[in-house]
This record gives structure tokens, sequence and C-alpha cells, in this order.
């Protein structure tokens, strides 16, 4: 089988030289957060069944940072990515900005269906 792996080593060499992440620590953090992955998404809608507004927001961050993890790691260590990523990244992050903000005028507004009681 030495063509599969040649393949693979190639793959491998191509994605060091194009990218400057190493695939096997990309493969560790896909591999290890998974698990993660798993459990927060069996908590989330645990949560959401029981309408649990704490938890829903706990397991919904975990469950995303467990799913952004590898590709973060790529993000942040890695170059030369096409710029699209960047431009999903950019537009990701401010349409949580803009989620949030939303959230906390309506709170200030005193909506009383969003308001957290002591």
């Amino acid at each position: 089988m030495p063509g599969l792996t040649d393949w693979a080593a190639g793959l491998m060499d191509q994605a060091r030289d194009t990218y400057g992440v190493n695939p096997v620590v990309f493969l560790s953090v896909f591999l290890g957060s998974g698990p993660v992955f798993y459990y927060s998404l069996f908590r989330l809608l645990r949560s959401l069944a029981r309408r649990d507004g704490r938890g829903t927001g706990l397991w919904s961050a975990v469950f995303l940072a467990a799913t952004a993890a590898p590709y973060l790691y790529v993000l942040l260590f890695g170059r030369n990515l096409p710029v699209w990523v960047y431009g999903i990244l950019v537009l990701l992050i401010g349409q949580g900005v803009w989620s949030l903000a939303r959230r906390l005028r309506k709170n200030k507004k005193g909506d009383p269906n969003e308001r957290e009681e002591p």
C-alpha cells in the first residue's frame, strides 16, 4: 500500500507548504474536540427541551468552541489563506456583535420577556 501512504504524505507536505500548518496538529485538535462537540450538543438539546436559558447559553458557547477549535488553529497559525475565509470570519463576528447589541438594547428598555429574574 505504498501508493496510499505516498498520497497522504504528499497532501500533508502540500498543506505544510501552502498554509504553514501541521496536519497532524489539526487532526489532533479536530479529533480531540469531537467528544466535547457531541457532549455539548447533547447538553444543548437537553437545556432547550427544559427551557433553561442559562444552560442553553453555556452549552451553545461550548458547542461553538468545539466546532471552531480546529479551524481557529488554521486561522491563527496558518498563512496564505484565501481572502474569502477572512471575509466570512468578519461577517460572523459582525453578526454576533450586532445580535449582542440588539439584545442588550432590548434588556435596557425593560422588555419583561427578555429580563432575567434574580
